[in-house]
């Protein structure tokens, strides 16, 4: 096992550059960038995003006049750059980094990333690492915690709608499973909204932030609760469908192995109904189920939760990583990609020793990675 986990740890590393590559790579050609952003807001008389540059101002540099041989080669290289002197044009590329060819840019942000040293943002104020983990907790709360809900309701659900498949129960509630995956979770987060935090009906639950402005005045026992009376609408949209899905694979998984000869024979000798299930037939149905925990996961805590915050006003790393993509806040976009990337090889890598904790008969020191 030490030998293929050693493996694992090793293809990491080709895997994230490879991620970093093709994403560096395509932003080369991505229209736009924090140049272009720099001087549209300066066309736009805004020079707040070119504050931290150093020597004189912006609108020292805008208001030059410049030769027309000089404008036109600035204009060939970025969209509404005329009026404008190269000298700015070239402190800006050097203030993002634009001034090394691409292939240097490149292996000089895989050496620091390599060190966890992600730079600072391009348009905040703030070390990128900061930001993250000043957006942390949101993503946190609400992947961890739906991540429990969903599987902690689903698997006994699931086990429950295998026992008794057929009947009256299994058949209500596969229609609420069925409709509850066909309802996208961020318009059930707008219908609780509705209903539940001011919209239409009643008032009884926040409607943004995690915690309430007084949390640090709040008692402990009082400080959980207003986390979980804030967490409440946005962890139920969230686990609408996750609660579907993993209710169905669980129901399907167990009569899978239901209907194999080693359970017919478990009964044969005598065995309970509750020492079969749960003793033989819950360590085999819930490999599959252990396979989607990963995804499932990391969807939950990433991306699955950016409609959720942007909804309820959730400040978290999915909203973080979109507004980062549409400002082009590059060492943002690219950190929380490698970081994202990086949890999701490790929580792959934890999914497959778990595997063979809960069967140890599976071996993947025999396999080829």
């Amino acid at each position: 096992m030490a030998a293929y986990i050693l493996r694992r740890l090793l293809l990491m590393i080709p895997t994230l550059v490879g991620i970093l590559a093709i994403s560096f790579v395509v932003v080369q050609f991505a229209p736009g960038g924090p140049v272009e952003r720099v001087i549209a807001q300066l066309q736009g008389s805004d020079v707040t995003a070119s504050s931290r540059l150093g020597g004189g101002g912006a609108g020292d540099f805008a208001s030059q006049n410049l030769d027309a041989g000089a404008t036109d080669a600035v204009s060939s290289r970025y969209r509404g750059a005329q009026g404008l002197d190269p000298e700015f044009i070239r402190q800006l590329e050097r203030q993002f980094g634009f001034d090394k060819p691409p292939l240097e840019r490149f292996g000089l942000m895989l050496w620091n990333y390599l060190r966890f040293d992600f730079g600072q943002s391009f348009f905040r104020d703030i070390s990128v690492v900061d930001l993250i983990l000043e957006k942390m907790p949101v993503s946190i709360s609400l992947g961890l915690w739906m991540t429990l809900l969903s599987y902690g309701i689903s698997i006994p659900l699931g086990v429950a709608k295998a026992v008794r498949e057929g009947s009256r129960f299994d058949v209500w509630t596969s229609a609420v499973v069925i409709v509850a995956y066909a309802i996208p979770g961020f318009l059930f987060a707008v219908l609780l909204i509705v209903l539940f935090a001011g919209g239409s009906f009643f008032d009884w639950f926040p409607l943004r932030g995690l915690t309430s402005d007084n949390w640090s005045q709040l008692s402990w026992p009082a400080r959980i609760l207003d986390y979980f009376w804030h967490l409440a609408l946005p962890l139920l949209a969230m686990s609408l469908s996750a609660f579907a899905t993993t209710t169905l694979l669980t129901k399907n998984s167990f009569l899978d192995e239901i209907r194999k000869q080693y359970v017919v024979t478990a009964r044969m000798k005598g065995l309970s109904e509750r020492r079969v299930l749960y003793g033989h037939v819950f360590r085999n149905a819930m490999l599959i189920v252990v396979a989607g925990f990963p995804g499932a996961f990391i969807g939950a805590f990433f991306t699955g939760a950016l409609l959720i915050e942007q909804i309820f006003s959730l400040d978290g790393l999915g909203l973080l990583s979109f507004d980062s993509v549409m400002g082009r806040d590059y060492p943002v976009v690219f950190a929380t990609l490698y970081i994202f990337s990086l949890m999701g090889l490790v929580v792959g890598l934890i999914s497959d020793l778990t595997y063979t904790w809960i069967d140890p008969r599976i071996d993947f020191e025999s396999r080829e990675v």
